[in-house]
């Protein structure tokens, strides 16, 4: 374990020792096969998985209620900053032990539960999911997999390291849809695919404004503190819980984190794409008054178009450009499509340009369509790839029993080796949103440049640097608050 993790600055001792010892306190768990136990459909209560949900309200409440309905998983244990937000999950729960500090959680209970659920903020993801691997446990991580690039980067490796059975919350790559486009694509329907469409309403919080001056009280319930968590210190402001955090870079990812995993899983799975080559933004800009463009750099911009570029792969003939359009921008729609004919679902699509047709879906890539639709009744492919049981909402419970299975005895959906590269490139695309909207003084004259939004970012994904902007690799690894240590 790296020792810096120990570094916990003004934390009590109980947490110091945790980051000290968790890997020391690792050993790992024993679940006895259910046939040894019983008959057929028998299930001993040590063939259920135990969970520690960190984040018990929002998303985390509809986690947790998702791993339970499995029938597989105990919620032996709840954590969660907000006493407000957990309170659903503790009265669903009743027996499972609450915590504010998952930390304190990991220290106390570690050698009590066998998987930990992380429904945090994006900025405390990769701490929390690393201290859980580190400890053996398998890890459910919601989407994006996490907030830098670097920390994606760590997480996947220690997945891998630590041997443990690890999957993003992106539901759709467990649904009927991708596995459709891929057999439609592998048959080779729509030929050679070379350029991908994305776009998505989101956001539906606000962005492009300035943080807030005001300071009011800290609700009662509500640990501020644990809260900011790795973030820089700032004072408590309202609107910004339960959800419109993601609007804000200290904490969020913006509409790329929050829609982009489940928006371009699929050409990441039906292309076999890994790693982008390039990027390059535009972002709608804001202005305050008469020719006054405003500069909100702690907030993400209202809309942003980024195109990324994926060398080619035992899938493409050639690169494949990837265009990712938010804030209700869309692109043009498809010759093919009938001018009343609902493109993508309204809101959210996916399209693939290929050299012979085109495809597209909806959010989590479901209800895939040929174009134009009439191919729908024409095009019948066999069934190569087999489908998850629930489909999207079978990924929860595709965990959970991977997760008993044991690492490498059954094949997951979004495991970190696959969402750490798809998590890279969505915080990539997000590298160059947010260098677009930096002003630079003009040398002479007056008013600023945006050199970044007139730059293609060249990215060596093995060093995980942009080569030619470097006003950009600040954005790559933050460093996180004193007394909140590193995760290697």
């Amino acid at each position: 374990m790296d020792k810096n993790l120990s570094n916990q600055g003004n934390a009590s001792s109980s947490r110091r020792n945790f980051i000290k010892n968790s890997a020391l306190a690792a050993a790992g768990f024993t679940i006895i096969p259910r046939h040894v136990l019983g008959g057929k459909g028998f299930l001993a209560p040590s063939d259920k998985l135990v969970i520690a949900g960190v984040g018990a309200g929002g998303k985390g409440r509809s986690d947790l209620f998702n791993f339970n309905a499995s029938g597989k998983a105990n919620i032996g244990f709840l954590c969660d900053v907000d006493d407000r937000a957990a309170t659903t999950s503790r009265e669903r729960f009743p027996k499972a032990k609450y915590y504010k500090d998952w930390r304190e959680l990991f220290e106390k209970e570690s050698k009590s539960f066998d998987a930990v659920s992380v429904s945090t903020p994006d900025h405390s993801h990769a701490i929390i999911a690393m201290g859980a691997m580190q400890l053996g446990k398998h890890v459910y991580v919601q989407k994006p997999m996490t907030h830098d690039i670097w920390e994606a980067r760590k997480l996947t490796e220690a997945a891998k390291k630590y041997k443990v059975v690890t999957q993003m919350g992106n539901q759709g790559s467990s649904g009927d849809g991708v596995r459709q486009m891929r057999e439609w694509y592998n048959a080779g329907i729509i030929g050679d695919v070379h350029t991908v469409y994305i776009f998505t309403n989101r956001p539906v919080w606000p962005q492009g404004i300035p943080w807030s001056k005001e300071t009011p009280p800290v609700p009662k319930g509500l640990d501020w503190d644990l809260w900011l968590g790795t973030a820089p210190q700032k004072n408590y402001v309202d609107n910004l819980i339960p959800g419109s955090w993601r609007g804000w870079w200290d904490y969020g990812t913006g509409a790329l984190g929050d829609l982009g995993c489940h928006l371009m899983e699929a050409p990441f799975s039906v292309l076999n794409l890994k790693y982008a080559s390039d990027v390059q933004a535009s972002v709608s800009s804001v202005f305050t008054a008469f020719g006054e463009r405003g500069f909100f750099p702690d907030s993400c911009p209202p809309a942003s178009h980024a195109t990324l570029t994926f060398p080619k792969t035992n899938k493409t003939q050639g690169p494949v450009t990837m265009h990712w359009m938010d804030g209700g921008i869309k692109p043009e729609r498809p010759e093919e499509l009938g001018p009343n004919e609902m493109f993508g679902d309204g809101n959210s699509g996916i399209l693939f340009v290929g050299t012979k047709g085109k495809m597209m879906a909806s959010e989590y890539a479901a209800n895939p369509r040929l174009l134009p639709l009439s191919r729908m009744d024409e095009v019948h492919v066999k069934q190569t790839f087999a489908r998850v049981p629930g489909s999207a909402e079978g990924h929860y419970a595709q965990w959970v029993e991977g997760a008993i299975a044991g690492y490498g005895n059954m094949e997951l959906s979004s495991p970190f080796e696959l969402a750490g590269p798809l998590t890279e490139a969505i915080l990539m695309a997000n590298l160059a949103i947010r260098v677009a909207d930096i002003p630079v003084p003009r040398k002479s004259g007056k008013g600023n440049d945006y050199p970044g939004a007139n730059t293609k970012l060249l990215w060596d994904h093995q060093n995980m640097r942009v080569t030619n902007y470097d006003a950009a690799n600040q954005y790559v690894k933050r460093e996180y608050r004193k007394g909140w240590g590193s995760i290697g």
